[in-house]
């Protein structure tokens, strides 16, 4: 019997940075993986193919939409859904196989199978082909992840009605696509169809999009995805999902409680993630489970049982691949005996549709119900000279600093390149920047950072360019 001071069970982001970190502090280091491939759900169904798409569709729809505008004419332009697929693929590839290589790299052994619980300290991996290996491990991080979760009354047949997985592999685009979720995954998603040609309709059962984001953010996102063609019925209550073969019947409730009928070739369902822990066996060892089926932890990601730690998807807080890493790190090094410490409230959240939208620290909202007093500037993107030439002239970026400190609380931003510029907010906030620090840093003209120093400006009501 192989014998490992760390077992990681799962491979995606926070289960291969966990066992990178571990291997990097000397622990001898094993990952057992489920699929044939490394990387969970973000690499191989997520984060990484989504984003391939997302860039194409974005290329394609430029290309109808503003090459001209640009002086670029364009004769006979084609889609290529299948090599959009393809192309898909090889970069999901590219990404998985990085993995392999930084396992290698790294001197940790890879299992595949299904790793379960016989003990605290003993792992039993059941492979495809039914035989089983009996591994002993001192400490296991579980990093199991998650899978898309459904409505108790809609079936998905993965056919007409289907998640996030199977809208990303479809053979072919959609006439109608109903997004049933006005969430993160839904609306890119959804994106990606509408620039491709799809009509699309978004069915959010809470009053507006992206719920939980700063209001401004929502209602921006909103209406700039409404330009596109999007459709959207918020404040609407699914009631029932009918596949009637070549098409979707949707029935859903408006805020008046009138029912509303949708038709539509295909429904993509998102309305939300569940924790996946089917398989661990973790009755066997006593690990605590929440009824929302994610894994009991303490502040060091410990679980009950004192050699088990869990980390990512499968534990509270946000479902996001960026946190799941810095929680796998965390592990590592609480396992070898250091000190590290998460703040959870500077952990950034962005939507990959365009505009890009991208926030960190408290809205608006949340100061206002925790009484906290602040002061709040903004700032239109259509005013930088960047977002006028390259066209991209959607969004604003808010910030909220404390009102007597002047310590930023919290940065909302939509536009171009949101995703990237919120990491100078995070940079800030991780030091206790206050606006006036920002508005003080030179940034380079003409970029799109711009706005976040102007946003800072008008904090004081100093803005330059507004």
């Amino acid at each position: 019997m192989n014998t490992y001071d760390v077992a990681v069970i799962g491979s995606g982001p926070g289960g291969y940075v966990a066992a990178i970190r571990c291997a990097q502090l000397g622990l001898k280091t094993v990952i057992i993986e489920k699929y044939n491939t490394l990387g969970g759900t973000c690499l191989n169904v997520g984060c990484i193919p989504s984003k391939a798409l997302l860039d194409s569709s974005h290329h394609y729809y430029d290309a109808t939409k503003h090459f001209k505008t640009h002086g670029i004419e364009v004769k006979g332009l084609e889609l290529n859904f299948e090599q959009m697929i393809v192309r898909k693929n090889e970069v999901v590839s590219q990404t998985s196989g990085g993995i392999n290589y930084l396992m290698d790299k790294n001197k940790i052994d890879t299992l595949q199978g299904i790793g379960s619980f016989k003990d605290a300290t003993h792992i039993i991996i059941t492979k495809e082909d039914g035989s089983s290996e009996e591994i002993e491990a001192t400490k296991t991080i579980i990093a199991t992840g998650s899978k898309p979760s459904t409505l108790p009354f809609i079936e998905i047949d993965k056919k007409r009605v289907i998640t996030s997985t199977e809208a990303l592999s479809l053979n072919e685009i959609p006439k109608h696509l109903i997004v049933i979720g006005g969430g993160v995954i839904g609306l890119e998603l959804g994106s990606v169809y509408s620039r491709l040609g799809s009509q699309v309709s978004v069915i959010e059962y809470m009053p507006t999009i992206t719920p939980g984001m700063d209001a401004m953010l929502s209602k921006e996102l909103q209406k700039s995805l409404k330009k596109q063609g999007i459709k959207f019925f918020t404040s609407h209550k699914v009631t029932s999902v009918v596949n009637n073969g070549d098409e979707v019947v949707i029935t859903a409730d408006n805020k008046k409680g009138v029912p509303t009928e949708f038709k539509g070739d295909y429904t993509l369902v998102s309305v939300g993630r569940n924790p996946y822990t089917k398989g661990l066996g973790l009755e066997n060892i006593g690990v605590k489970v929440t009824e929302r089926g994610q894994i009991e932890i303490n502040e060091q990601l410990q679980t009950n049982v004192s050699n088990i730690y869990a980390i990512g998807d499968v534990v509270k807080g946000a479902m996001l691949a960026h946190k799941a890493e810095e929680e796998g790190t965390m592990v590592a090094e609480i396992i070898a005996g250091q000190k590290p410490h998460i703040d959870y409230n500077l952990i950034p959240g962005v939507v990959y549709t365009w505009p890009e939208v991208a926030c960190v620290g408290k809205t608006e909202e949340q100061l206002k119900e925790a009484g906290v007093k602040y002061k709040a500037g903004s700032f239109a993107m259509r005013a930088l000279g960047r977002a006028r030439a390259s066209m991209d002239i959607d969004g604003q970026i808010k910030v909220l600093a404390d009102a007597e400190t002047d310590e930023i609380l919290g940065v909302h931003m939509i536009g171009a390149r949101a995703a990237d510029m919120i990491a100078e907010a995070v940079i800030a906030m991780e030091f206790r920047a206050s606006s006036e620090d920002i508005a003080r840093s030179s940034h380079a003209h003409p970029t799109y950072t711009e706005a976040f120093k102007e946003a800072c400006l008008a904090v004081h009501d100093r803005a330059i360019h507004s």
